[in-house]
């Protein structure tokens, strides 16, 4: 047991030091620094009770650190408290038999708190911009591209339809959230909630339209959109749920319902419109 508790404390050194390098907070990249250290300190006194020297994780260690470049330092951080919460439940059930090792679980309760008062990243000041553009996108392309689907039985024309109404409503939907901070007297972040509103919203017409353009069978990429749709919901919020420590489930479960309700009612209204309203293109 105290070599797996000492390879994730070299594990946590490593990746606590560099992402010290990757940060640019002076006052941050020196907390993580400190961790590192002490995380190092606590791979010593574990070696003292095992006499022998365990490589870290590497391969873990690179996963979140490419994490962290690629989704934020914050997301990256939470993914390492939570493990350091798993960590405390372990030491927990061994500090009666070696009290010595109590100093080390009280680093993790202080590492914990560091951690929380050091988490101050931008994009995570517009994850309701994003939510905004991610939400609706869904919502309204879901819904549009079930009913269109079943209205035009083309992918190709499907698709233009899709890109076309999608890149509007973007567009639509970034200078709503503008405004909408500019009446709010938030001017100063305005043209940032628009750009992430923005960008979150095109993001999801694309990868949603994809299908569309890559098959010919227009049955299957409604199938293969609706399927995008819910992998879009289940990163989006698990990011979010680590980033943010909101509940994943349920905010999931409401995205997903959400969306996948819009679409099933626009699918039967393409329906109605092909069949019983007589109309063919």
């Amino acid at each position: 047991m105290f070599r797996s508790f000492q390879r994730d404390e070299i594990t946590a050194a490593r990746i606590y030091g560099r992402l010290a390098i990757i940060i640019k907070d002076e006052h941050n990249s020196g907390i993580l620094r400190r961790i590192a250290d002490e995380e190092q300190a606590h791979y010593e006194t574990f070696k003292e009770n095992t006499g022998t020297d365990v490589s870290p994780r590497r391969l873990f260690a690179l996963f979140v650190i490419l994490l962290a470049r690629v989704l934020g330092i914050t997301f990256a951080l939470k993914l390492l408290e939570k493990g350091e919460e798993a960590a405390q439940a372990s030491y927990g059930s061994i500090i009666e038999a070696n009290p010595g090792l109590k100093k080390i679980l009280e680093d993790e309760d202080k590492h914990e708190q560091e951690l929380l008062d050091m988490l101050d990243e931008e994009r995570l000041e517009y994850v309701g911009s994003m939510v905004l553009g991610l939400n609706d996108a869904l919502v309204e392309l879901t819904g549009a591209l079930a009913g269109l689907t079943f209205a035009f039985r083309d992918t190709r024309l499907i698709a233009l339809s899709g890109l076309v109404t999608g890149i509007a409503a973007s567009l639509s939907m970034a200078s709503s959230e503008y405004l909408s901070h500019r009446a709010d007297g938030m001017g100063n972040r305005a043209a940032k909630a628009a750009v992430y509103t923005g960008i979150a919203y095109i993001i999801t017409v694309a990868l949603l339209v994809l299908p569309y353009l890559l098959m010919t069978n227009y049955s299957l990429a409604l199938i293969l959109t609706m399927a995008m749709a819910i992998f879009i919901i289940l990163v989006f919020n698990f990011y979010v749920s680590v980033a943010k420590d909101t509940p994943f489930r349920k905010n999931f479960l409401e995205m997903a319902g959400l969306s996948l309700g819009v679409a099933a009612l626009s699918f039967g209204i393409g329906i109605l419109v092909r069949e019983v309203l007589g109309v063919e293109l």
